[in-house]
C-alpha cells in the first residue's frame, strides 16, 4: 500500500451500501469449495471456522511489524496460532466511512477473487486477512526475479496472471451485490497495489475501500472521488471535460460508469505480460480485443466477460499451437 491524498478515496459510505449486503452476510447459501457467510478456511484446510471475534483479535493475534501504510489502513505482518495475518488498523478517524465501507464489500464479496477475510472488530477498527508474502502485484518483476520463482516467467503463466485480473473486474462488473466499478485505479502502481499475488501465483483483490455501486436501471452512475484526474491511464470521460480555461468543479464533473475499467485493462495487461519470449505473440493474438478497450465511446468497449473469454481463447489456441509444435518435434 502506498500513501496518497485522503481526497478520491470516497466510495459510497457504509449507510449507502446495497441492501443486499445484509442477505448475503446472513445467507445460508455455501459456494462449491468455500466456506459458508461469517466462516474461513486458511490455505489448504478443509474445515471452516467462524470469523475471529474482538476479543480473539484482542488475544490471539500479535502484531509483529508495519508493512504498509495508506490513506485508510496500516497493516501489520501478525501471528496467529502460529500463521501469519495481515491485521489493519484505521489510519484515522476521519476516513472510518472507507475503512468500513471496505469491510462490508469484504464480508459480502467472499470469493476466489477477494482476500480472505479471518475476522474484525469494529469497536477497535480492525480487521484481520490472510497474509501473502509475495506482497501486492506491483512486486511481480522482482518475484519473477528470484530464482525460486524464475521457471513460472514465461508467458502461459503470466497470460495466466492477465485472465486472473481480467477474472477480478467481471466478477466486481458482475458481483452479488450488483456492478461495481474499481476506483483506486488512477495510475498502474495504484492499480496494482490493490492487488495481491499468492503462493500459487493467482492474483487477488486485497483493498475494497472504493467500490462504488453503478445502477443502470436507475440511472446511477459514479465517480471516483472528488478530485480532478489526469493522464492517459484514466479513461476519458474520467477526465475534466471543460478545459484548462475552467477551473475543476466536482459538482460539474459528469458521471460514468464500470466501462472506466475496461478502458485500464491492456496497461495493465501490458505489465502483466512482460518482455519474455512469446508475450509479443501474445500481445499480437490481443490487439483487437485491447484495441476495443481502449474505444473513446464507453458503450463501444466490450465487457470484462467478453474481454475475459477472448483471454480464455487465446491462452487455449496458443497452448494447443504449442503443443503441437512440441509434439512435431519429437
Amino acid at each position: 500500500m502506498e500513501t496518497r491524498p485522503l481526497e478520491g478515496r470516497k466510495g459510497p459510505a457504509p449507510r449507502e451500501l446495497p441492501p443486499a449486503v445484509g442477505l448475503l452476510l446472513r445467507g445460508p447459501g455455501v459456494q462449491p469449495g468455500r466456506c459458508p457467510p461469517g466462516h474461513f478456511s486458511m490455505g489448504q484446510a478443509t474445515t471452516c471456522s467462524p470469523w475471529l471475534s474482538c476479543e480473539q483479535l484482542r488475544t490471539e493475534v500479535r502484531p509483529l511489524k508495519c508493512v504498509g501504510e495508506g490513506a485508510v489502513k496500516t497493516v501489520f505482518l501478525s501471528e496467529w496460532k502460529e500463521r501469519k495475518v495481515a491485521l489493519s488498523r484505521l489510519t484515522r478517524p476521519e476516513v472510518r466511512d472507507d475503512f468500513l465501507h471496505g469491510l462490508r464489500m469484504l464480508q459480502a464479496l467472499q470469493s476466489e477473487h477477494v482476500v480472505t477475510l479471518l475476522g474484525y472488530c469494529e469497536d477497535d477498527d480492525t480487521i484481520l486477512t490472510e497474509y501473502h508474502p509475495l506482497g501486492s502485484l506491483g512486486n511481480l518483476e522482482a518475484t519473477l526475479n528470484l530464482a525460486k520463482y524464475r521457471s513460472l516467467n514465461t508467458w502461459q503463466h503470466r497470460l495466466q496472471l492477465a485472465l486472473g485480473y481480467v477474472a477480478i473486474l467481471d466478477f466486481l462488473h458482475r458481483s452479488p451485490l450488483g456492478t461495481l466499478v474499481m476506483c483506486d485505479s488512477s495510475d498502474l502502481p495504484k492499480t496494482l497495489s490493490q492487488y495481491l499475488l499468492t503462493a500459487n501465483f493467482s492474483i487477488v483483490l486485497n483493498d475494497l475501500d472504493a467500490l462504488p455501486l453503478v445502477n443502470h436501471s436507475s440511472g446511477a452512475l459514479v465517480k471516483c472521488g472528488h478530485r480532478e484526474l489526469h493522464g492517459d491511464f484514466v479513461a476519458p470521460e474520467q477526465l475534466w471535460p471543460f478545459g484548462e480555461d475552467v477551473p475543476f468543479q466536482d459538482d460539474l464533473m459528469p458521471t460514468y460508469d464500470e466501462k472506466s475499467d475496461i478502458w485500464k485493462i491492456p496497461d495493465v495487461s501490458s505489465f502483466l505480460l512482460g518482455h519474455v519470449e512469446g508475450s509479443d505473440m501474445v500481445r499480437f493474438h490481443l490487439f483487437d480485443i485491447h484495441k476495443a478497450c481502449k474505444s473513446q465511446v464507453p458503450a463501444e468497449r466490450p465487457t470484462a466477460q467478453a474481454v475475459l473469454d477472448t483471454y480464455q481463447k487465446v491462452l487455449n489456441l496458443l497452448r494447443d499451437t504449442a503443443t503441437s509444435q512440441s509434439r512435431e518435434m519429437l
